[in-house]
This record gives C-alpha cells, sequence and structure tokens, in this order.
C-alpha cells in the first residue's frame, strides 16, 4: 500500500511539472488560453483577434537634380502615405544625382538586392529591359482604372515609359525645358519685358543685346544633359533622334548639324553666351544672381527661382527654328523585378497614391516640375495656383510640342557617346559635321547587336 502511495504522488508531481514548462515557457497561462483545470490550450479563431493586414516593408530609391527642399518634400509624402496605410512601411533612400541613382540601383540588381521601386530617369528603360530588372505594370493597372488611368497621363510623359505594347513605368517628376528670362534686364536694354523671344534668330538677337561686361545674355548648361539640350534644337528643325524601339538612332542628319552649328555659334560667333562648359547646376544660381539675362533650364527649378529670385521673371516655351520642339524630362517610377506579391501590391499602393491628381498638383506647386496628370489641373489647388502664377502652365502647354527624350538599348554608353560629340563641338576641339558623323557611327556599333 505505501508502495502503491509513493507511486501515485511520483505521477502527480511529473504531470504538474509538464503542466508547468508548457505553453507561456513556465508563465502563468492566461485566461483566455486556460482551460477548465488551469492548463494552456489553444483558443478558438475569432474574426476580430485576426491581424489587419500584412506588414509589409518597402525601400525607394529617389533622386535630386533640381534645387529646393525636394528631400523634405518627399520624405513628408511617404510619411502622409503611411499614415494612411499603418500596415506599410516606406523607407526613402536619397541616392543623390540621376547617374547615382541608376548607379545604385544597378549594383543592388547585381547584388541581388534591388530596391521595391524607384525613381529613375524615364530614359533607363531599355537598359533596365536589358537587365531583366523591372515589372511590367499592365495587370495592376488593369485591375485599378485600366486605359481610364493611363489616358489621365499626358501621353508625352507617357513614351518613354510604353514600348512592345507594355507599361513599364508610371510618370512623376517630369519636366520639359523652358525659357527662363529676366524682365527687368529685358527693359534695361529696351527689351519688350513681356514678350519673350519667339525664334532662334530673336533669341541670338536678344542674347547679344543683354550681355555685357558682368552679364551674359544667355547660358544653356552643357555638362549633366548635354544630349537632351540637344534635343531642343533637334526637335525644333527635324525629326527626332532615335526610333521608339530603342535601336536606332539619328545624330548626323543635315539638320542636326545645323542645330549643332547654331549652338556653338551663340557663344564663339555671337559672344552672348560663355564658352566651353557650362555646368548644369550652376545655370539656375547664376540666373538667380544675376549673371545671366536668360537660360535654358528644367521646368523642375520653376520654384527654386520663384522662391530666391529677387527680381521680376518670365518664362516661356523654347523659341522654334521651323517648329516649337522639347524633349520631354525627368523620372518615373519602376517597380523591380522578384519582390514578392505583397510587395507589389503594396509598391502599386504607393504608386497611386505619389501620383493622385490632388497630391501631384501640390508636388508641381512645390518644385516646379509638371503634374504629369491632366486632372491635376483641374483641382482647385492648381486652378488657384496658377491664376496667381501663370508662369506654371508654360512647360504644361508645351507638351503639344513635346517629343520623347532620347532613350535606347545601351543608352548609358550612347548617350555618353553623343554628349562627348556635342562637348567637342562646344569647346572647339571638332567642328559640327565631324562630331556627328563620328558619333553616328560609334553609337550604330554600340546598338548593333540589338539589330540582329
Amino acid at each position: 500500500m505505501r508502495s502503491m502511495m509513493k507511486a501515485l504522488i511520483i505521477l502527480c508531481a511529473c504531470a504538474m511539472f509538464v503542466v508547468g514548462c508548457s505553453g507561456n515557457g513556465g508563465a502563468k497561462p492566461s485566461a483566455s488560453n486556460a482551460g477548465n483545470n488551469g492548463a494552456a490550450t489553444p483558443a478558438p479563431t475569432k474574426e476580430a483577434d485576426k491581424p489587419s493586414g500584412e506588414k509589409v516593408e518597402l525601400s525607394f530609391y529617389y533622386p535630386v537634380a533640381v534645387g529646393g527642399p525636394i528631400t523634405e518634400v518627399i520624405e513628408n509624402m511617404a510619411k502622409d502615405f503611411m499614415a494612411e496605410n499603418p500596415d506599410i512601411t516606406v523607407k526613402p533612400v536619397y541616392t543623390g544625382s540621376y547617374a547615382d541613382t541608376m548607379v545604385k540601383a544597378q549594383a543592388a540588381i547585381q547584388g541581388k538586392t534591388p530596391p521595391d521601386l524607384a525613381v529613375l530617369l524615364s530614359t533607363e528603360l531599355f537598359t533596365l529591359l536589358d537587365m531583366d530588372a523591372i515589372e511590367p505594370l499592365d495587370e495592376l493597372i488593369a485591375a485599378d482604372g485600366g486605359d481610364e488611368y493611363l489616358k489621365d497621363f499626358y501621353p508625352a510623359f507617357l513614351a518613354n515609359g510604353q514600348t512592345d505594347g507594355k507599361t513599364w513605368s508610371i510618370p512623376f517628376q517630369r519636366s520639359t525645358i523652358v525659357l527662363f528670362y529676366n524682365k527687368e534686364m529685358f527693359k534695361a536694354v529696351g527689351l519688350d519685358p513681356e514678350k519673350a523671344p519667339a525664334t532662334w534668330e530673336e533669341l541670338a538677337d536678344y542674347a547679344k543685346k543683354l550681355t555685357k561686361d558682368s552679364q551674359w545674355g544667355l547660358e544653356i548648361p552643357s555638362t549633366g544633359f548635354l544630349y537632351w539640350m540637344f534635343q531642343t534644337f533637334a526637335l525644333q528643325s527635324g525629326d527626332n533622334i532615335m526610333t521608339q524601339d530603342g535601336k536606332k538612332v539619328f545624330f548626323d542628319t543635315p539638320e542636326n548639324v545645323q542645330s549643332m552649328q547654331f549652338w556653338r555659334d551663340l557663344a564663339a560667333v555671337h559672344k552672348a553666351m560663355p564658352e566651353g562648359a557650362i555646368e548644369w547646376g550652376t545655370v539656375p544660381s547664376d540666373f538667380i544672381e544675376g549673371k545671366t539675362a536668360m537660360m535654358y533650364h528644367t521646368t523642375g527649378n520653376l520654384t527654386n527661382v520663384k522662391n530666391n529670385a529677387k527680381f521680376d521673371f518670365g518664362v516661356a516655351m523654347l523659341p522654334k527654328n521651323k517648329q516649337y520642339g522639347t524633349p520631354t524630362g525627368g523620372g518615373n517610377f519602376y517597380m523591380f523585378k522578384g519582390i514578392s506579391e505583397a510587395k507589389k501590391q503594396a509598391a502599386w499602393k504607393f504608386i497611386k497614391f505619389m501620383t493622385e491628381p490632388e497630391r501631384i498638383a501640390q508636388w508641381s506647386i512645390d518644385t516646379g516640375y509638371v503634374a504629369p496628370r491632366i486632372s491635376a489641373y483641374e483641382t482647385d489647388k492648381m486652378k488657384t495656383y496658377v491664376q496667381e502664377f501663370p508662369a506654371a502652365l508654360v512647360a504644361r502647354d508645351q507638351l503639344q510640342y513635346a517629343s520623347a527624350e532620347l532613350s535606347t538599348h545601351n543608352n548609358g554608353k550612347v548617350s555618353k557617346i553623343f554628349s562627348d560629340a556635342i562637348q567637342s563641338v562646344l569647346t572647339g576641339s571638332s567642328d559640327s559635321a565631324t562630331a556627328l558623323k563620328k558619333a553616328q557611327e560609334e553609337a550604330d556599333k554600340a546598338l548593333a547587336p540589338f539589330n540582329k
């Protein structure tokens, strides 16, 4: 009998030990998890107990190519998105210039750690396709408005993001090149401050009149985006300089030789512009500081000039030759390949949020970029803004004359070939015809593998 009692005591002790070590790691079971005898048991699943959604974290690369507090604007937009979407965390990563951002994105792709989404130049399309790095967005678009959604974007801005019947990127910080001019300097030399030069002949004439000892009549940047600036002259004289499929370029046409010579002559013959390299980043500063009376630059600098110029200034469409013309410019949203379905849906939600009409209107007001959606200009805030500041409509109105920016396969090499040729002419080390013929031959070789 004693031995039986002893065995029962040992058995109960073991049972208590097992219960004490289960479920909560030795802690007391919670009331919701306790059974009738105090042991931990699974609680029944209730709809209210389910998580509200899967937590998703997005990495987002973005560049800054214009003056002003762009990083602060982007950070605040991301915070607003996260406030509306608490299950999604967006980590904006400022990655420098457009070129810097592309280099970092390529390195991340090669290291198999790409960002989830990024704003990159719209012209990087073929490079990213050749790397098999990006997702087409057609299925996401089809589930969210389809053609009606896309029709709200200006066609000129969509052009660089579409090929082979697919949409690969969504326009965001977009621009055209416009002419900024100092109305006070116009008055000082007897020019009508409300009348910008409308033709190449007038541009050269005005620039000569406006050039003084400590003041240039005109500055056109010749570093950073030389091919882009050249496209203004090319499109005003003839056709675009590449095919839509990115496989061929037309650099050495007679019209382009004439266009290149006109640009060169503004400095070399008319003496109305500095010779040699004119830095992209210093041109807006020169204009704001009164060192130049006119400048060609991205409309993305409009708010920077508006906030910092201490004089009355005007903004006008670019002067024409045979016709008006400008390439579009700026960056689009790209989504990278290989991300999870949850991240894909979250990234698309962020892209839609950032390009909503009210928000993209405010983005345009804050930065000077052109709002890429037609409906943005129908919002009350934009109507009020452009009524007070009509210059904000110039770049938008110029879209009727705009064409796709230079974008090809092997884009980095092709654009460098062309930019080097332009630079050689502007610095006087080559003539226009020779430089463009050489650029055409080198670009044809770089594109040969894509034309087999």
